[in-house]
């Protein structure tokens, strides 16, 4: 039966003392990253104000509800991948995106930050509208875009990036004709391929002498044709408002074009009532920091980590008894019923079996599933073989692939090997997907890694006759482990978004919640399709 968790975790013994402080430390590196970027945004503040503009970080306060919740999204994108010093990589791919509250109304909101680089497109921050685009057609969210952006530096062209830069057009008009709305604030320029931002908008306001959208500028211009034009005959606010049709509105400077904005959401008539409350866990969230082992060796009993994020702490377990060391449990998250599912250790027969059991009977109820990654992968070995692990792991993939409810991914610690698949990691196409800042994805642990490669080197040596260098043998090994490490970290993969963000681990109850308040706003919310997505006159 449904019953509140008797916890038997101590918060404050040594062991967990030392765990808390550790995390902490993370979180700490974790948030002055984040602030990194704004930083380096806010120091062009002289020249936004010199032409009476907003910083992109104030618009999208000015154009979000005061005080309404706010999920910020892929903060860390191409983190690690513009320069490889830790110390200057500025993370968040050039742009800020996340999902909030518009006039009542839940969006999700994108905005070029024009104070990096002018707002240049970045190629992770490709990756990362690409991302959020494609979770706001999953959640029928309205697209709202603040657009300021020097366009592809040139400097740095790759010929992938032209290319696959299509895409976010694609995914403009893909978003239109499945009828959910594409808004455009015009900030500054639109220029080349930019300019198809506001031509596959629904909806369009631009700013007067600040907004720009053409597919040449003057210099292109005159090198194309010889032909000599302002930026403002060739693509002005003025003109596209009242001569090309490309603007709806037009609007005196920042603050009128984000309270446009505002408008035009309010007149969607797609404002959703709000669930009641429910009551919150019996344990405290701040235990969180300190469940999971710095280094993930240490076993953790992942019920410990269920009923701190459950209403009243009530969790239902299923098969308790049968394959134990792969978890599932039924509760309510915000009053939302879910389904869990985690791991006490290596993902068995037994516990593939269950799990895909339990993922069909969530979907016969029509429950969401949250995993709580925390697997070394699947059992291996010749018990394991002959038991038919290959056949049973691949029927639970085929659940998590096939899953008829959303599917949302916490990687709590390990995410190692196959279980990073079975246990619906991002090339699962969960509904969301984050981190907390101790995990770790990884073929398999550095230490394995480089003991695998130790052993295949050795008996290379062997039949050739040579007998290995001890210090050359460690050296290698010392060198896989550093790369395997460098990689698992979850900063790294976050830089190249392989979630949708790094969170507080006290977050994850809110977080989790506001999700699941997303998707069930996108399965009430009727959606008026077109055969096309509007076509501007």
């Amino acid at each position: 039966m449904t019953a509140v968790f008797t916890s038997r975790f101590n918060p404050g013994g040594a062991e967990a003392t030392q765990r808390r402080a550790a995390l902490q430390v993370r979180l700490h590196a974790l948030r002055a990253l984040e602030e990194r970027a704004a930083a380096a945004s806010a120091r062009s503040l002289p020249q936004f104000e010199k032409r009476g503009q907003l910083l992109p970080r104030q618009r999208v306060a000015l154009l979000l509800d005061a005080g309404a919740p706010w999920l910020p999204l892929c903060t860390l994108a191409g983190y690690l991948q513009d320069v490889k010093d830790p110390e200057k990589s500025v993370p968040g791919g050039g742009m800020v995106a996340g999902i909030g509250f518009v006039s009542g109304v839940r969006c999700m909101v994108v905005a070029s930050d024009s104070g990096i680089e002018a707002g240049a497109i970045q190629p992770m921050g490709l990756d990362k509208i690409l991302r959020v685009q494609e979770i706001a057609l999953q959640n029928r969210l309205p697209f709202i875009h603040l657009v300021e952006s020097a366009g592809a530096n040139l400097m740095r062209y790759r010929v992938e990036g032209f290319v696959h830069g299509g895409t976010l057009f694609r995914n403009l008009a893909r978003l239109s004709a499945a009828g959910i709305p594409v808004i455009t604030v015009q900030h500054g320029s639109g220029t080349a391929g930019g300019a198809y931002m506001p031509g596959l908008s629904d909806v369009v306001i631009m700013v007067q002498g600040r907004s720009r959208a053409f597919l040449a500028g003057p210099p292109l211009l005159m090198a194309a044709t010889g032909e000599i034009a302002t930026e403002e005959e060739l693509g002005g606010a003025e003109m596209h408002t009242a001569v090309s049709g490309l603007g709806e509105y037009l609007a005196q400077d920042d603050r009128e074009a984000i309270g446009l904005a505002r408008d035009v959401v309010a007149q969607l008539g797609w404002h959703m009532p709000r669930r009641p409350s429910a009551p919150a866990p019996l344990l405290p969230a701040d235990d969180l920091l300190s469940l999971m082992s710095a280094d993930l060796r240490q076993p953790v009993d992942m019920r410990e980590v269920m009923a701190r994020l459950v209403d009243g702490s009530e969790l239902l377990e299923f098969k308790a008894r049968y394959g134990p060391a792969t978890l599932c449990a039924q509760g309510h998250i915000g009053g939302h019923a879910v389904g869990f599912i985690s791991n006490n250790g290596p993902i068995d027969v037994a516990g593939a079996n269950k799990a895909t059991h339990f993922i069909q009977w969530m979907c016969q109820l029509g429950h969401p599933i949250i995993y709580l990654q925390n697997t070394t992968g699947y059992m291996v070995g010749k018990d394991s073989e002959q038991g038919g692990m290959i056949k049973h792991g691949s029927k639970m993939i085929q659940a998590v692939t096939n899953a008829t409810v959303p599917q949302i991914t916490i990687q709590c610690g390990a995410s190692f090997g196959a279980g990073n698949y079975g246990m619906c990691g991002r090339g699962y196409a969960p509904r969301f997907l984050f981190s907390w800042p101790g995990a770790k994805t990884a073929v398999m642990g550095g230490e394995q890694a480089a003991r695998t490669m130790q052993i295949v080197t050795e008996a290379a040596l062997a039949r050739k006759g040579i007998t290995p260098d001890p210090a050359e043998s460690q050296a290698q090994f010392d060198k896989i482990v550093a790369m395997f490490e460098a990689q698992a970290d979850a900063f790294y993969t976050s830089g190249l978004l392989l979630d949708d963000g790094v969170i507080d681990p006290r977050d994850t109850r809110a977080v989790l919640a506001f999700c699941l308040d997303t998707c069930a706003e996108a399965q009430a919310r009727t959606l008026r399709p077109l055969s096309f997505g509007v076509a501007r006159m």
